[in-house]
């Protein structure tokens, strides 16, 4: 009965109910439509991590990541790339060699990361290929090619056709130096590595490095996200003489990153609820002192104030929960749109902000099933919140006083 009653309350001022919950569908909606944004930029950056840069599953000699060492490398490497490869959860894998260098051009020089990769399996890894804004792919044929990033190639000032001399050390430790010629100049979403990784061929490195048929690393790419830690736990105990990482090791900052705007997500989900709950708490005190002859009779005639309380509650929990679902189909069905079309950020002017940090431009927002459950919990609790003030306004009066008014 108090339900009903409460229902019926609810429609006696209409605009003033439609204009609360229109409130909360247009809080919900945003909310969510910030929540979506953050998670699809996060969901962006782990493909760029995974697919772009250091793949799911990367295998060194244990002690090569500790100063990069040249000596430190894979032994009997093609064997173990084989195995791998007829792992059914393994989509792609390619060898790489790797030395820490000096690039050396008339304009400056540069510290610099070598990655001596096999062009087509580095392309599946990485979508080098696809990263080129000028010149071509390795011609396999030639000898000393190199592909560096823009923003290196800005810093020193060389273009494709210029020549530019690597100088590293070889596992016995001495000074190495080879003259390369640029190929290509790519182009990543993320600055910091343009800056820092340049490309040659595996043959080149290895060859000068000495170390042929051997190389430093294996970047491992699987056909699904979630085979990544049974898939690590199995390599660790194949190849027990070797490191085995996932993408989450290797780059720990971006899962760091990850958690922390999720952690944001709701905080920010929160604030916007609380903003709505002042609208809320106003509307039911108005609507209280606008019924407060009505209220004193009830207790005059004998309503239990237990009764009282539940009737502000239910009114408060209905006119909340009767926008939320607008407020989620709305939102489903714009992120939905830009889900599929993409949000380009770049009208706005901050590419290279973006991209200082590791994330692209293009941006897929995606709708956060999986915090849905947290966000109803959320409303709910803005909606009891939101309840006291006016239900405890509303069984304190006293009968007499209130039918006076």
């Amino acid at each position: 009965m108090i339900l009903s009653i409460a229902w019926r309350n609810i429609w006696r001022n209409k605009v003033r109910s439609i204009t609360i919950m229109l409130s909360i569908a247009l809080g919900l909606f945003s909310g969510l439509l910030v929540l979506s944004l953050y998670q699809g930029m996060m969901n962006s950056r782990i493909r760029s991590v995974i697919e772009s840069e250091v793949g799911h599953i990367q295998l060194h000699h244990p002690k090569f990541k500790n100063d990069y060492e040249p000596e430190f490398v894979i032994k009997r490497g093609e064997d173990i790339l084989n195995q791998i490869s007829k792992l059914p959860e393994v989509k792609f894998v390619a060898p790489r060699s790797i030395s820490m260098g000096m690039l050396s051009t008339a304009n400056g020089t540069a510290g610099v990361q070598i990655n001596g990769v096999v062009p087509g399996l580095e392309n599946n890894i990485s979508q080098l290929k696809s990263k080129i804004q000028e010149g071509d792919d390795f011609d396999t044929l030639k000898r000393n090619q190199i592909m560096i990033g823009r923003k290196l190639a800005g810093k020193l000032k060389v273009r494709r056709g210029s020549r530019v001399v690597l100088t590293f050390t070889d596992p016995a430790g001495e000074i190495i130096a080879g003259a390369f010629k640029i190929r290509a100049i790519y182009k990543s979403e993320n600055t910091q590595l343009d800056e820092s990784y340049v490309f040659i061929m595996k043959n080149d490195l290895n060859r000068l490095l000495n170390i042929d048929p051997d190389f430093h690393e294996i970047v491992i790419l699987l056909h699904h996200n979630e085979d990544v830690k049974p898939v690590n736990q199995k390599l660790k105990k194949i190849f027990s003489s070797l490191r085995s990482e996932t993408w989450m090791e290797i780059s720990p900052e971006t899962e760091l990153m990850t958690k922390t705007v999720d952690q944001y997500s709701y905080i920010i989900m929160i604030i916007i609820m609380m903003a709505l709950a002042f609208g809320i708490i106003n509307t039911m005190l108005m609507a209280i002192l606008e019924r407060t002859r009505e209220i004193g009779m009830m207790l005059a005639l004998g309503t239990n104030r237990l009764r009282i309380f539940l009737l502000v509650l239910y009114e408060t929990v209905i006119l909340t929960l009767a926008g939320t679902p607008f407020g989620l189909f709305a939102s489903w069905l714009l992120i939905s749109y830009f889900n599929k079309q993409g949000l380009d950020l770049s009208y706005l002017g901050s590419t290279e902000m973006l991209n200082n940090f590791g994330f692209g431009t293009m941006i897929y927002p995606e709708f956060p099933k999986e915090k849905l459950s947290g966000i109803v919990i959320i409303v709910i609790g803005t909606a009891l919140i939101s309840s006291l003030f006016p239900a405890l306004k509303a069984i304190r009066m006293q009968p007499v006083d209130a039918l006076r008014k």
